[in-house]
Protein backbone atom coordinates (compact mmCIF):
# COMPACT_ATOMS: atom_id res chain seq x y z
CA UNK A 1 0.00 0.00 0.00
CA UNK A 2 1.16 3.53 -0.71
CA UNK A 3 2.88 5.05 2.31
CA UNK A 4 2.09 8.57 1.17
CA UNK A 5 -1.50 7.70 0.29
CA UNK A 6 -2.20 6.32 3.78
CA UNK A 7 -1.27 9.55 5.58
CA UNK A 8 -4.24 11.72 6.54
CA UNK A 9 -4.22 15.38 5.49
CA UNK A 10 -4.66 17.83 8.38
CA UNK A 11 -6.94 20.72 7.45
CA UNK A 12 -5.95 24.01 9.14
CA UNK A 13 -8.63 26.29 10.61
CA UNK A 14 -10.25 28.59 8.06
CA UNK A 15 -10.07 26.05 5.22
CA UNK A 16 -13.29 24.48 3.95
CA UNK A 17 -13.49 21.29 1.90
CA UNK A 18 -16.47 20.43 -0.28
CA UNK A 19 -16.96 17.50 -2.62
CA UNK A 20 -19.41 16.97 -5.46
CA UNK A 21 -19.15 13.58 -7.20
CA UNK A 22 -15.55 13.33 -8.42
CA UNK A 23 -14.62 17.01 -7.89
CA UNK A 24 -13.05 18.29 -4.69
CA UNK A 25 -13.08 22.00 -3.88
CA UNK A 26 -10.85 23.64 -1.26
CA UNK A 27 -11.58 27.19 -0.04
CA UNK A 28 -9.31 29.19 2.23
CA UNK A 29 -8.19 32.70 3.12
CA UNK A 30 -6.02 33.07 -0.02
CA UNK A 31 -8.53 31.73 -2.55
CA UNK A 32 -10.13 28.53 -3.75
CA UNK A 33 -8.96 25.59 -5.86
CA UNK A 34 -10.77 22.61 -7.34
CA UNK A 35 -9.57 19.38 -8.90
CA UNK A 36 -11.12 16.37 -10.55
CA UNK A 37 -10.51 13.09 -8.68
CA UNK A 38 -9.86 10.07 -10.95
CA UNK A 39 -12.12 7.01 -10.73
CA UNK A 40 -11.18 4.31 -8.25
CA UNK A 41 -10.12 6.83 -5.59
CA UNK A 42 -12.39 7.89 -2.74
CA UNK A 43 -11.82 11.08 -0.74
CA UNK A 44 -13.54 11.53 2.62
CA UNK A 45 -13.37 14.55 4.90
CA UNK A 46 -14.07 14.31 8.62
CA UNK A 47 -13.37 16.57 11.63
CA UNK A 48 -10.32 18.47 10.36
CA UNK A 49 -8.73 15.64 8.34
CA UNK A 50 -9.01 14.29 4.82
CA UNK A 51 -8.33 10.65 3.99
CA UNK A 52 -7.75 9.21 0.54
CA UNK A 53 -8.68 5.57 -0.12
CA UNK A 54 -8.51 3.42 -3.19
CA UNK A 55 -11.50 1.34 -4.13
CA UNK A 56 -9.67 -1.45 -5.97
CA UNK A 57 -6.14 -2.79 -6.34
CA UNK A 58 -5.59 -2.29 -10.07
CA UNK A 59 -2.20 -1.02 -11.16
CA UNK A 60 -3.60 2.32 -12.39
CA UNK A 61 -5.47 3.05 -9.14
CA UNK A 62 -2.48 2.07 -7.00
CA UNK A 63 -0.25 4.46 -8.94
CA UNK A 64 -2.75 7.32 -8.51
CA UNK A 65 -3.32 6.82 -4.75
CA UNK A 66 -0.29 8.73 -3.44
CA UNK A 67 -0.49 11.28 -6.25
CA UNK A 68 -4.09 12.26 -5.44
CA UNK A 69 -3.26 12.57 -1.74
CA UNK A 70 -0.28 14.83 -2.50
CA UNK A 71 -2.30 17.00 -4.91
CA UNK A 72 -5.03 17.52 -2.30
CA UNK A 73 -2.43 18.30 0.38
CA UNK A 74 -0.87 20.89 -1.95
CA UNK A 75 -4.31 22.45 -2.52
CA UNK A 76 -4.88 22.74 1.25
CA UNK A 77 -1.42 24.26 1.79
CA UNK A 78 -1.87 26.63 -1.15
CA UNK A 79 -5.15 28.16 0.00
CA UNK A 80 -3.89 28.54 3.58
CA UNK A 81 -0.25 29.69 3.19
CA UNK A 82 0.55 29.76 -0.55
CA UNK A 83 3.69 28.77 -2.46
CA UNK A 84 6.64 30.72 -3.77
CA UNK A 85 9.64 30.15 -6.01
CA UNK A 86 12.67 32.43 -6.16
CA UNK A 87 14.83 32.93 -9.24
CA UNK A 88 18.17 34.74 -9.37
CA UNK A 89 19.64 36.51 -12.36
CA UNK A 90 23.42 36.56 -12.68
CA UNK A 91 25.43 38.33 -15.36
CA UNK A 92 26.72 41.81 -16.05
CA UNK A 93 23.82 44.06 -17.07
CA UNK A 94 21.21 41.34 -16.57
CA UNK A 95 18.15 42.57 -14.68
CA UNK A 96 14.36 42.40 -14.43
CA UNK A 97 11.55 44.94 -14.09
CA UNK A 98 7.82 44.65 -13.51
CA UNK A 99 5.53 46.97 -15.46
CA UNK A 100 1.88 46.22 -14.68
CA UNK A 101 1.34 42.56 -15.45
CA UNK A 102 4.40 42.34 -17.74
CA UNK A 103 7.82 41.18 -16.65
CA UNK A 104 10.60 42.81 -18.63
CA UNK A 105 13.88 40.87 -18.65
CA UNK A 106 17.19 42.32 -19.82
CA UNK A 107 19.28 39.20 -20.48
CA UNK A 108 21.97 40.28 -22.94
CA UNK A 109 19.81 40.05 -26.06
CA UNK A 110 19.41 42.99 -28.45
CA UNK A 111 15.91 43.67 -27.09
CA UNK A 112 14.47 43.08 -23.63
CA UNK A 113 12.28 39.99 -23.34
CA UNK A 114 8.73 40.57 -22.18
CA UNK A 115 6.79 37.89 -20.30
CA UNK A 116 3.10 38.36 -19.51
CA UNK A 117 2.55 37.23 -15.92
CA UNK A 118 -0.62 35.08 -15.77
CA UNK A 119 -3.49 35.72 -13.37
CA UNK A 120 -3.04 34.05 -10.01
CA UNK A 121 0.73 34.68 -9.92
CA UNK A 122 2.33 37.68 -8.26
CA UNK A 123 5.91 38.75 -8.95
CA UNK A 124 8.16 40.69 -6.62
CA UNK A 125 11.59 41.96 -7.73
CA UNK A 126 14.41 42.52 -5.21
CA UNK A 127 17.51 44.48 -6.25
CA UNK A 128 16.65 43.88 -9.96
CA UNK A 129 18.30 40.41 -9.85
CA UNK A 130 16.01 38.37 -7.61
CA UNK A 131 12.45 37.46 -8.64
CA UNK A 132 9.93 35.90 -6.26
CA UNK A 133 6.89 34.23 -7.84
CA UNK A 134 4.01 33.42 -5.50
CA UNK A 135 0.53 31.96 -5.81
CA UNK A 136 -1.84 29.35 -4.40
CA UNK A 137 -1.37 26.61 -7.03
CA UNK A 138 2.00 24.86 -6.57
CA UNK A 139 2.01 23.37 -10.05
CA UNK A 140 1.23 26.72 -11.70
CA UNK A 141 3.85 28.65 -9.71
CA UNK A 142 6.48 26.04 -10.61
CA UNK A 143 5.53 26.10 -14.29
CA UNK A 144 5.77 29.90 -14.52
CA UNK A 145 9.17 29.86 -12.78
CA UNK A 146 10.37 27.12 -15.15
CA UNK A 147 9.21 29.11 -18.20
CA UNK A 148 11.13 32.19 -17.01
CA UNK A 149 14.25 30.10 -16.28
CA UNK A 150 14.06 28.54 -19.75
CA UNK A 151 14.45 32.00 -21.36
CA UNK A 152 18.13 32.08 -20.37
CA UNK A 153 19.39 28.97 -18.58
CA UNK A 154 22.64 29.34 -16.62
CA UNK A 155 25.63 28.50 -18.76
CA UNK A 156 28.43 26.33 -17.34
CA UNK A 157 31.45 28.57 -18.03
CA UNK A 158 30.62 31.84 -16.30
CA UNK A 159 27.28 30.92 -14.71
CA UNK A 160 25.40 33.73 -16.46
CA UNK A 161 21.64 33.29 -16.76
CA UNK A 162 18.59 32.64 -14.59
CA UNK A 163 18.73 30.02 -11.85
CA UNK A 164 16.63 28.92 -8.89
CA UNK A 165 17.63 30.16 -5.46
CA UNK A 166 20.13 27.70 -4.02
CA UNK A 167 20.66 25.86 -7.34
CA UNK A 168 24.23 24.71 -7.87
CA UNK A 169 25.58 25.28 -11.35
CA UNK A 170 28.17 22.75 -12.43
CA UNK A 171 31.02 24.87 -13.74
CA UNK A 172 33.40 23.87 -16.53
CA UNK A 173 36.98 24.99 -17.02
CA UNK A 174 37.48 27.01 -20.18
CA UNK A 175 40.10 26.35 -22.81
CA UNK A 176 43.63 26.95 -21.66
CA UNK A 177 46.04 28.77 -23.91
CA UNK A 178 49.22 26.80 -24.09
CA UNK A 179 51.79 25.40 -26.38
Amino acid sequence: MSRIGKKPIVVPPGVKISQAKQTIKVEGPLGNLSREIPGGIEVSAEQGTITVRRLDESRQVRSLHGLVRTLIANMVTGVSTGFKKTLEISGVGYRAEVAGDNLKLFLGFSKPLEYRVPKGISVKIDRQVSMVFSGIDKEFVGRVAAEIRALKKPEPYKGKGIKYLGEKIRRKVGKSAGA
